[in-house]
């Protein structure tokens, strides 16, 4: 027990994966904490879902390490896999058996008995109770995908891994499943995410690590990410026409019109007045701050050069 209080919930050490001469996943390495949502984000084909299958055990790493509670999944995967939940990006078809069902064999994979009162307290938060004696075949893609979170959760563990969950669902499941995983964050789980609805990753990630051809070219705070990679575009139309400004947050300047991109770091009104624009002269102003879009493309964008 003392073993798994005293590690983080995941951690990745230096993994790369080779299929044959293709390289699919390149000395990546990140930690997941109790109570984080951390967002693995990245292009179709970046390593995503190759990262996710090795730490499942669906796959074996070419190199380096994985550790869940400080169990290596190679060396005791029965036990580091008992924490771990898992969704899947691909729907899994289980055909003639009823939602009741599929739960009840599940969590029998993990020795664990869910009584009824338990069952059906899951299926009701996952919006399953009513459809809950229904066969798989006769459920829509949406109430497919709940299933799957269901079948993640049955043994209540403590690290879940969400891979494309919202992909192909209707926005308010997408909105019912991510205040989902706040609750889940909210009651300790660690949570690895990946996802290619970016503004959500935002909202949810608490940090996020961008992945390209299979390597991690920038992890950190998603707040600091977007503050330090990306502008506050400001638009302004003034009193009167100003000469031409000599600054290179303006990026265009057309009559009384003006567009600036300024550092997140500075503040709207200082940044107009660095750019050698009186204040008093303002009568309309927008504003729109940069997000984890923009820093994600800028970032894919350096990794190409």
């Amino acid at each position: 027990m003392k073993k798994s209080q005293d590690n983080p919930p995941l951690k990745v050490q230096n993994l790369s994966k080779f299929y044959g001469s293709l390289q699919a996943v390149n000395q990546v390495t990140f930690e997941v904490q109790p109570g984080e949502v951390f967002g693995l984000l990245g292009p179709n084909g970046a390593g995503k879902t190759s990262i996710i299958s090795t730490i499942v055990t669906l796959e074996e790493p070419t190199q380096g390490k994985i550790e869940i509670f400080g169990h290596d999944v190679q060396k005791d995967p029965l036990t580091a896999k008992s924490y771990v939940g898992w969704v899947p990006q691909e729907v899994i078809n289980h055909g003639f058996f009823n939602i009741c069902e599929i739960i009840k064999f599940h969590s029998g994979y993990f020795g664990k008995s869910l009584s009824e009162e338990e069952t059906n307290q899951l299926l009701k938060r996952l919006d399953l109770y009513n459809h809950r004696h229904k066969k798989v075949k006769q459920l829509s893609g949406g109430m497919k995908r709940r299933l799957m979170i269901a079948k993640a959760l049955c043994h209540n563990p403590k690290i879940l891994l969400l891979d494309e969950p919202t992909a192909g669902v209707d926005i308010d499941l997408r909105k019912s499943l991510w205040d989902f995983v706040k609750e889940l964050r909210s009651q300790g789980v660690a949570i690895l995410l990946t996802t290619h609805y970016l503004e959500e990753a935002e909202n949810l990630c608490d940090r996020v690590g961008f992945l390209s051809h299979g390597r991690i070219l920038r992890i950190g705070q998603t707040s600091e990410i977007v503050t330090d990679l990306t502008e506050k575009t400001i638009e302004l139309i003034l009193d009167r026409e100003l000469p031409e400004l000599k600054n290179s947050w303006v990026q265009s300047q057309k009559g009384n019109e003006i567009h600036l991109k300024v550092p997140m770091t500075k503040g709207v009104f200082e940044g107009v007045r660095l750019a050698g624009i009186d204040l008093s002269h303002i009568k309309d102003i927008r504003v729109k701050d940069g997000d984890l879009e923009d820093a994600f493309r800028r970032v894919m964008k350096e990794g190409q050069q």
